[in-house]
C-alpha cells in the first residue's frame, strides 16, 4: 500500500494513528505530496487535490481519511476501530463532529496565515471560530464516554484535531483546555498512545 501524505495534515495524521493502532503501519509506504504546487500530477491520484489518499496493494485508490480508515479496519484481526451496531452511528457522529472542527479549523488558519491582513472577512473569522469552540464544547461533553485504552475512529479524529489546534495555536490562539475539564485530561492520557507520539506533525 502507499499513502500520499502532507506532514502537518491532521487527516493525513488520523489515517497514520488508525494504521498503527490497526498494526499496519509497517505495510505501508508513504509519499509527500504538495497538492497546490502548480506543476503537480496528484490531481490524477485524486482529482479534488486533497490529501490523504491511499493506493491499496491491488492498485485501487481511496480517498478521504474516514474512508482510509475504514478500509484499513477491515483489514485486521484485532480490535475494532469502528465498532458494529447501534455504537457506530455515535462513534460516526462524534468523528463527523471532528472532522467538521478540523475543516474549520484549516479555513481559519489559512484566512488568518495566507490572506493578507487588508483582505480579511471578520464575519468569517468569527464564524470559523465559532464552530470550533462549540465543537470543543461538544467533545467536552462527549469525553466523558472515551476510553483512551480503547481507541476507536471517534477518539482519534478528535485527538488529532486538538491536537492540531494546539499545534498552530500561535495563528488560531484557541485554548481548548479553558473549561474544557474532561477534554483536557482525555486528550493528555491518550496523547501518551504510541500511535500519537509516532505522528506528532512537522512544521515546515
Amino acid at each position: 500500500m502507499k499513502l500520499y501524505y502532507g506532514k502537518t495534515s491532521p487527516y493525513v495524521r488520523k489515517v497514520l494513528v488508525a494504521a498503527i493502532e490497526c498494526g499496519l503501519d509497517t505495510q505501508i509506504a508513504r509519499e509527500e505530496i504538495l497538492p497546490w504546487e502548480p506543476d503537480t500530477t496528484y490531481a490524477e491520484i485524486n482529482p479534488l487535490g486533497k490529501i490523504p489518499a491511499l493506493e491499496t496493494a491491488s492498485g485501487q485508490l481511496l480517498y478521504d481519511s474516514r474512508v482510509i480508515v475504514e478500509y484499513l479496519d477491515s483489514l485486521h484481526d484485532g480490535a475494532k476501530l469502528i465498532p458494529e451496531g447501534p455504537e457506530r452511528f455515535e462513534m460516526f457522529r462524534i468523528a463527523s463532529l471532528g472532522d467538521g472542527m478540523m475543516e474549520a479549523m484549516i479555513l481559519l488558519f489559512s484566512e488568518l496565515q495566507r490572506r493578507p491582513g487588508e483582505l480579511h472577512w471578520p464575519y468569517w473569522d468569527d464564524r470559523m471560530r465559532t464552530k470550533v469552540i462549540h465543537a470543543l464544547d461538544q467533545l467536552d461533553k462527549d469525553a466523558a464516554g472515551f476510553d483512551p485504552e480503547k481507541p476507536d475512529l471517534a477518539q482519534i479524529t478528535a485527538a488529532v484535531g486538538v491536537a492540531w489546534l494546539a499545534f498552530r495555536d500561535d495563528i488560531l490562539q484557541i485554548d481548548f483546555k479553558i473549561g474544557r475539564p474532561r477534554l483536557a485530561a482525555w486528550f493528555e492520557t491518550f496523547s501518551a498512545r504510541p500511535s500519537m507520539q509516532q505522528t506528532q506533525p512537522v512544521a515546515h
